[in-house]
């Protein structure tokens, strides 16, 4: 799999452009480089500011709780009681301790842009890009209520600070609890300023801020006005960021407490109003709102969502690299409506069909006429993926693997024993080494793959052939076989990207066993879009933190 150099931008069935090309870095890993003398630095700030910083910002919890117990007693989760004077003098005061504690981290003066709506002007805030747990500044600035997972309140100092916000709780446990969560919000919104405002990320997932992924319509679907907010931390070192690949939780808060100064910038943009078509389709207010954002920031969007992250993040025996093309696939997928709902009976089709034409090239046309779809730019776009060699022909197989590889990440063998039946000739069941390098990069989604290390160690009798069920034996005794075969096999392999107007040294010089084994579990809003609206499939798996 590869990605075109020159990519059309997808459209919209009103003719606009719908999203820019891919982002020139991984918007879901961060790699941090430090030169000798920030090493230096570092090693200093860790025996001297780092432990005082921690013991202040540790106090200036402990100070805030009584004061926000105090506040919370007696509350109403159903109403709002009038803002009296002894409940708005705790507010200023529990300000002014969460502004201590942010200035003994090292943010000793914040800067901020434009001005803030009033609730009745603008009942929902929606900020962008998340990146960091730091992202929870602007709520301690404003005292906005957010949307949180019902857990956090039963953590014991923590969830008393949460509840003096009023924030609207998401229970994993409770199956209908989106649908409540969404019926809570428009609630609120439409209560005219009575309630505060609520605070929302609808990226739904923390990235490295170069691009602005898909905005989930949670947000918007109450169709009432919403206040772009946009952040920025211009520092020389980031160390801010906390995605799903790179530095952890307690990394990033040594590191950022370990800085003399921390900027921070919080931007209000002018109301958003929706039209009455954005009021009716909520994933088009979505879009337009991002473009708003995108276009203050900066920076470009892109349509890779939380579903792109959980790829990454799956836990089968094959870790996708920095660079893989499965994203971009994902995205394609998604957008086209090929991501099947009955998965394994549909890829079991699929494969059924894929091995009759017995490596047969498909041009577009065919390839359209195989999934039943009409020809379309965005077709074009994901054909172009397996056109390795640009000469307008591909193999439905490869198709097939990568589909299988989005749809069920996890399940590395269910992917390999497709694989294998699509590729086995029928005489002894087995393939050859170069229809095992297709397979294997095929599921990582690169170029190029050398697998000679690995065919070797599987078939030590050098009979040429593999077969399923020896491949199968092999991996239940080396569950880790792809950091010990793959990755160290291809070292160069990310300086390859698959995105070839890759402009980062930084990422592109990384190994690909970097990729696969330093994954954290890094922060993830609460996801409470309804699914009739967020078009994500059952069981979809959410790793919160």
């Amino acid at each position: 799999m590869r990605l075109p150099s020159k990519r059309r931008c997808a459209i919209e069935e009103d003719g606009k452009k719908m999203d820019q090309a891919p982002p020139f870095r991984n918007p879901f890993v961060h790699v941090l480089k430090f030169s000798p003398l920030e090493k230096a630095k570092i090693a200093l700030m860790t025996v001297t500011l780092f432990p005082i910083r921690l013991l202040i910002a540790a106090f200036m919890m402990l100070l805030a709780w009584p004061f926000a117990f105090l506040a919370s007693v007696g509350r109403s989760e159903t109403t709002v009681e009038p803002q009296c004077l002894w409940r708005r003098v705790v507010d200023i005061i529990l300000k002014i301790i969460m502004r201590v504690m942010w200035f003994a981290g090292g943010f000793h003066w914040m800067t901020v842009k434009g001005r803030r709506a009033l609730p009745a002007e603008a009942p929902i805030l929606t900020l962008a890009p998340h990146s960091s747990y730091f992202d929870a500044i602007p709520v301690t600035m404003t005292m906005a209520s957010i949307v949180m997972k019902a857990e956090s309140k039963d953590i014991p100092l923590w969830g008393t600070l949460i509840k003096f916000i009023r924030p609207v709780f998401v229970s994993r446990s409770d199956q209908d609890s989106r649908k409540k969560t969404v019926e809570e919000i428009k609630r609120r919104a439409h209560s005219g300023g009575e309630w505060p405002q609520i605070m929302i990320f609808p990226e739904g997932t923390c990235t490295n801020r170069s691009c602005l992924i898909t905005f989930k319509p949670g947000a918007f679907i109450p169709a009432v006005p919403v206040q772009p907010v946009v952040i920025r931390y211009p520092n020389k070192l980031d160390s801010i960021t906390w995605t799903w690949q790179g530095p952890g939780a307690f990394e990033i808060l040594w590191l950022t407490l370990c800085q003399l100064h921390n900027e921070f910038v919080v931007e209000f943009l002018p109301i958003y109003t929706p039209s009455e078509e954005e009021k009716k389709n909520p994933a088009l207010y979505a879009i337009n709102v991002r473009r708003v954002m995108a276009k203050a920031l900066g920076v470009p969007i892109t349509d890779y969502s939380f579903e792109d992250c959980q790829l990454a993040m799956a836990e089968g025996q094959l870790r996708l690299p920095v660079d893989t093309c499965l994203l971009e696939f994902s995205k394609l997928a998604r957008r086209l409506g090929l991501k099947p709902r009955n998965t394994e009976k549909v890829l079991q089709d699929y494969g059924n069909r894929a091995r009759k034409l017995e490596g047969q090239k498909l041009d577009l046309d065919d390839f359209a006429q195989f999934l039943d779809v009409p020809v379309s730019e965005m077709l074009r776009d994901m054909f172009a993926l397996f056109d390795e060699h640009e000469d307008n022909c591909m193999d439905i197989r490869e198709y097939v693997i990568a589909l299988s590889v989005i749809c069920r990440p996890a399940k590395t063998l269910e992917t390999m024993k497709l694989a294998f039946k699509m590729f086995e000739a029928e005489e002894d069941g087995a393939i050859t080494e170069m229809e095992l390098a297709v397979i294997l990069k095929t599921a990582l989604g690169v170029t190029h793959l050398s697998v000679s290390r690995l065919f070797t160690a599987i078939d030590p009798e050098d009979t040429g052939k593999l077969t399923f069920d020896k491949f199968r034996c092999f991996v239940e005794q080396h569950p880790d076989f792809s950091e010990e075969y793959l990755y160290a096999e291809n070292a160069g392999l990310s300086s390859g990207s698959c995105h070839t107007h890759h402009t980062e040294p930084s990422l592109s010089s990384r190994k690909l066993r970097g990729t696969a084994s330093n994954k954290t579990a890094n922060g993830i809003c609460p996801d409470f879009s309804p699914k009739d609206h967020d078009g994500t499939r059952d069981g979809l798996f959410k790793k919160h933190n």
